[in-house]
């Protein structure tokens, strides 16, 4: 469980160049760019309804939001204190009218029941999964940050399984996860999810990629599409003009339909 927000230190930040403004603790997990590169590669229209899983305090689903306009967001967070500042984030940004947050845990659909959602009642679904193996990674001591980085067993399977009970037919997840993990994704979507499309993050020209973004189509085609590469930052660590156009310039990405 988490503390209520006024019980730890908070920051209010601009990210989108300063489209967005978001209220989040100071230590533990922060929003980063994989929150804007998520909501960059998540597509969206007018009148659709989108959940955010795992949404944190907002991150990923608000900047869809302010792309999209006329799309509702429904923000999705186990940890109480994190959904009241999701909460403030929507009330802070003017979008309260299409966006609200929801706490309930992401895999235990008799809760997602409670809280209001419905099978089947959503266009797109998107989500930042705790993706990190603490078989082969440090573990934060810091309860919620280990709870927003480290992956359980069966987590990611129990995730996909709720985007696809969320979603309508033809419903489109998009998801970021650790690029040496992309197997598990497919396997994770399994036969409910087809027509896949996969951007692959790298940190510069030459290294290893270190995240994949997914899209895939509840009852889609059994196909894939491999999207060029989006490089981080260039031979000087500094962000590359693509990805600054997406971090601040709030452009989307190819792989969004």
């Amino acid at each position: 469980m988490g503390v209520e927000p006024d019980s730890f230190e908070t920051s209010e930040d601009a990210v989108l160049g300063g489209g967005l403004r978001l209220r989040q603790p100071k230590r533990g997990h922060r929003v980063g760019h994989e929150a804007i590169l998520l909501a960059a590669a998540t597509g969206g229209r007018a009148g659709e309804r989108a959940a955010d899983l795992g949404a944190g305090i907002g991150g990923a689903g608000l900047a869809l939001a302010v792309r999209v306009t006329g799309l509702d967001v429904t923000l999705i967070e186990i940890d109480p204190a994190l959904c009241a500042l999701a909460s403030g984030n929507a009330l802070l940004n003017g979008l309260e009218s299409r966006a609200r947050a929801v706490c309930a845990d992401v895999a235990d659909l008799a809760g997602l029941v409670a809280a209001g959602l419905a099978q089947g009642g959503f266009d797109r679904v998107l989500m930042n999964p705790p993706f990190n193996d603490a078989r082969r990674q440090n573990v934060s001591p810091d309860p919620n940050r280990r709870l927003a980085h480290v992956a359980t067993p069966g987590l990611l399977p129990g995730w996909v399984a709720a985007a696809g009970w969320l979603l309508k037919p033809e419903g489109v997840l998009t998801l970021i996860w650790r690029a040496d993990g992309l197997t598990e994704v497919l396997e994770a979507l399994g036969g409910e999810f087809g027509s896949v499309g996969v951007l692959p993050v790298y940190p510069r020209e030459g290294a290893p990629p270190i995240r994949a973004l997914v899209r895939a189509v509840k009852g889609g085609q059994a196909s894939r599409i491999d999207y060029p590469d989006l490089i981080l930052n260039d031979e000087q660590g500094k962000p590359t003009a693509a990805v600054e156009a997406v971090l601040r310039g709030g452009e989307t990405l190819k792989i969004a339909d």
